[in-house]
C-alpha cells in the first residue's frame, strides 16, 4: 500500500491518498477546500494514473469533509463514514464559520455507513474499521494489518490527542479508544493522524503525555 499526504485548508488537515498495485485508490478525509488544493489532488491522481473508488472518512468535522463533494462529482465515488457522525454534516458550515472559514458544498448524506462494519477496502487493500469514539461519537480509525498502518483521524496525534470539548466529544471515551483499542495494535504500528506528523504507537506510549499519565496510573481515564 502506498500513501501520499496533503495538508489542506486553514485548519492544516491531513488528507491521504492511498493506493495499491491495482491502481485503485481511496482518499481518506478529503479536506481540500480551494481550487488550488483541488488541482493539487487531481494532478497527483492523474500523474500516478490512479482510479479513485472511495471517499473514506474517519469522522465528520468540516475540515475533514470539505473536499468530499468535489471528489464525488469529479470521480463519482461513494462517501463512507459512520452514521453516528451524520449530525455533523448539517452543522459543517456553521462550525467552519466559528473558525473564520467559509466552506463550499459539503455532503448531505452518507453513501456507505461504516457503523457496524468491520472492514472496507479498495483493490487488494482492506482496512479493519476500529470504532474510536471520543473526539466525535462516530469516529473510526482505519487499520491495514499487512503493513501495520493506522489512520487515526483526530483521535491520536503525535504526542497529543484530539479535542474532546466539541459537541459529542468525551475524554473518557477517547482515552478508552486509545488505551484499549489502539495501543494493543503494537509498538511498531505506524500512525497517520488527521493533523501533524506521523508517528508510531511505540513512540506515543513513551512520549505522549496523555497516554503516559494513564499508563502511570496518574489519571483514571474511566473517571
Amino acid at each position: 500500500m502506498n500513501i501520499a499526504r496533503f495538508v489542506f485548508n486553514p485548519i492544516q488537515e491531513n488528507t491521504y491518498v492511498v493506493w495499491d498495485t491495482t491502481g485503485e485508490c481511496a482518499v481518506i478525509d478529503a479536506g481540500n477546500l480551494s481550487a488550488r488544493e483541488d488541482n493539487a489532488l487531481v494532478n497527483f491522481i492523474t500523474e500516478h494514473k490512479l482510479r479513485p473508488v472511495l471517499a473514506l472518512n474517519t469522522h465528520g468535522h468540516f475540515d475533514h469533509i470539505a473536499g468530499v463533494e468535489f471528489l464525488r462529482k469529479t470521480y463519482d465515488v461513494p462517501f463512507a463514514m459512520s452514521g453516528k457522525d451524520a449530525f455533523l454534516l448539517d452543522a459543517a458550515a456553521a462550525s467552519a464559520r466559528m473558525y473564520g472559514v467559509e466552506v463550499r458544498e459539503t455532503p448531505k448524506k452518507i453513501d456507505r455507513d461504516l457503523d457496524g462494519l468491520t472492514e472496507i477496502g479498495f483493490g487488494h487493500t482492506r482496512f479493519t474499521i476500529i470504532a474510536t469514539p471520543g473526539h466525535t461519537p462516530g469516529h473510526v480509525s482505519l487499520y491495514e494489518p499487512e503493513s501495520k498502518t493506522l489512520f487515526t483521524g483526530d483521535t491520536l496525534f503525535r504526542e497529543s490527542i484530539g479535542r474532546t470539548d466539541l459537541p459529542g466529544g468525551d475524554y473518557s471515551w477517547i482515552m478508552r479508544s486509545i488505551i484499549e483499542k489502539i495501543l494493543p495494535l503494537g509498538d511498531e504500528t505506524k500512525v497517520y493522524p488527521g493533523h501533524g506528523e506521523d508517528t508510531t504507537i511505540g513512540h506515543e506510549s513513551l512520549y505522549n503525555p496523555f497516554i503516559v499519565e494513564v499508563l502511570n496510573n496518574e489519571v483514571n481515564y474511566r473517571g
